[in-house]
């Protein structure tokens, strides 16, 4: 075989409910791209094709893409990339008004890691066998249903800062060195993807750092400027490689390219946004004048925010009740310098159309903010607010990958920047969405939170289950389960919250629903974890640890 055409570098995404567009990079231009699929690996009767394999001037590789068409939403389907791949699977997107609960996990400003990247020796290195977030994510891809990635995907722009700092040697800085190894880096990054892309969609945006090759940032050394945005040869400017690399869904939304699209899977409506280019209304974008001087990929100026103000006007919020929003820069951050033309741009149609949760990155910290409003946090928290909620997570992990926070403002609920980690965001039915701060070492939550919503919905599946009969595990894992006492629950099957115990109860009837009885009974009891019949009630949630022999609980509402 060819090994010129062998796939590699294999990642999805999302095309509609019946669709997937298949992606990957082969050494050699293919004429027909081809993938065979069907709904069983013994059986790949079915193919699709295109004429999509194209490259840039600096590329070392070509980009392919086939898009699958005519798929049964909420359906595993397999597929083999031809010549010489290996069979991978996929499951397509549930239809808006599937009402089953489900979860997407989210980062960051997430690069390469490894000897190139972020390692135990690089700066903000990992500590001796400390688990990265690409092998946290890969460890728990069964337990996600896609990844969301909004912006800074791969840092290969971060080859000029590593060199100039020792870390990467055996390079000069001149632009031909220097664009084979910017294209060296991100080749690896999507190489150590493929564990999780080849199988799961991987919905990525646009950031600061795929604009060009190295952020347009000039250095000093050895008594002579280096770098800056006259480095970057063509082929690495313009976002250029993020352009070629992925097909996101702006077709079936409406939007443009990779830049601005939407997509629905189940009750969710996501939103991916441009925060970098095309801001609308005379606002320049951050990436727009110097040095990055990107964009504009809007038809008129105004082509983002009127495409964002008809698609939120569109959703069926009986049917997709959670919209969803993930952009790189956020403006409710603890550090002086956030996106205020971001926010002139966008914040008053989230406001208008009610946006409840806001994703972004970019500060290399987490931050979650109460529900915020014009700078004011919702008198309501998390319980029924009506101003979007807003959570930063910049800390996935690159080299380079922590930095400082100085502000205390008053949406502020909790800040960190020890721990590398992602976002975990579970959609449990029409009413309540928890996000879970996951760190990446262990897999341990350092922080959760859950929204409430007071709606009705209208859906076709997965509604939210009466109190009766009493949950088991199987059934009702990650669901929210209603007591007689008028509490809700989110039933976490082999999850044990250590320690914190108000006290034990024996629970003869081995049920979890008379457990929570219990808690309810209980005067400060905020979740259980149930080990055969004993019950063990909790005064606090600490750390969720797997055990296979817990059947866990706790209260959201």
């Amino acid at each position: 075989m060819d090994n010129s055409t062998v796939p590699m570098q294999m990642r999805l995404s999302y095309a509609g409910t019946t669709g997937m567009t298949v992606s990957w990079n082969t050494f050699s231009k293919l004429q027909a791209p081809t993938v065979q699929y069907g709904t069983s690996q013994d059986a790949l009767i079915l193919q699709a094709q295109s004429s999509d394999s194209i490259t840039y001037p600096t590329s070392l590789t070509y980009n392919n893409h086939v898009k699958i068409t005519g798929l049964q939403p909420d359906t595993r389907y397999y597929y083999r990339i031809l010549p010489g791949g290996p069979i991978s699977s996929f499951r397509t997107a549930r239809v808006p008004g599937d009402g089953t609960a489900f979860v997407a996990a989210a980062v960051v400003d997430l690069g390469l890691i490894g000897p190139d990247g972020l390692s135990e020796t690089s700066k903000n290195a990992l500590a001796p066998g400390e688990t990265s977030t690409v092998d946290s994510l890969i460890g728990q891809v069964p337990n996600f249903d896609l990844l969301l990635h909004p912006g800074d995907v791969a840092y290969a722009d971060y080859w000029l800062d590593e060199s100039i700092a020792g870390y990467l040697r055996n390079y000069d800085f001149s632009a031909t060195k220097g664009a084979a190894l910017y294209e060296k880096l991100n080749n690896e990054f999507y190489d150590e993807m493929v564990p999780i892309t080849s199988s799961k969609p991987y919905m990525i945006g646009p950031g600061n750092h795929d604009a060009n090759c190295d952020d347009g940032v000039a250095y000093w050394h050895n008594g002579q400027w280096v770098g800056g945005s006259g480095l970057c040869l063509a082929g690495q400017t313009n976002f250029t490689g993020l352009i070629n690399h992925f097909r996101m869904p702006s077709k079936e939304s409406g939007g443009t390219g990779n830049m601005w699209y939407s997509f629905d899977h189940g009750m969710a409506h996501f939103i991916s946004l441009d925060s970098e280019t095309d801001l609308g209304n005379g606002l320049g974008g951050p990436d727009e004048g110097q040095p990055l001087n990107s964009g504009p990929f809007g038809a008129y100026q105004n082509a983002q925010v009127d495409w964002l103000a008809a698609d939120l006007a569109a959703v069926d919020r009986t049917k997709t009740p959670w919209i969803i929003v993930m952009l790189h820069r956020g403006w409710y951050v603890d550090y002086p310098g956030g996106c205020t033309a971001c926010q002139q741009a966008f914040e008053p149609l989230f406001n208008t159309y009610g946006v409840d949760l806001v994703l972004t990155g970019h500060n290399h910290f987490y931050q979650r903010n109460a529900p915020t409003k014009n700078g004011q946090p919702d008198t309501n928290e998390l319980n029924n607010p009506s101003s979007p909620w807003y959570i930063v997570n910049g800390i996935a992990g690159h080299y380079g990958g922590k930095a400082g926070y100085t502000l205390n403002p008053p949406y502020s609920r909790f800040v960190q920047n020890q721990h590398y980690g992602w976002s975990r965001l579970t959609f449990h039915n029409c009413t309540h969405l928890t996000h879970d701060f996951v760190v990446s070492n262990d897999d341990s939550v350092s922080d959760t939170a859950t929204l409430y919503k007071n709606r009705t919905c209208s859906f076709s599946d997965g509604s939210p289950h009466p109190s009766t009969p009493s949950p088991t595990c199987d059934e009702w894992d990650s669901n929210v389960f209603a007591t007689d006492a008028g509490r809700s629950y989110v039933i976490e099957c082999e999850l044990d919250r250590v320690g914190n115990d108000l006290n034990m109860v024996w629970i003869s009837s081995n049920k979890i629903e008379d457990c929570l009885a219990a808690c309810d009974s209980t005067p400060g009891c905020v979740g259980t974890s149930m080990s055969g019949t004993a019950c063990y009630m909790k005064k606090k949630l600490g750390v969720a640890k797997h055990a296979s022999y817990v059947r866990g609980a706790r209260l959201i509402s």
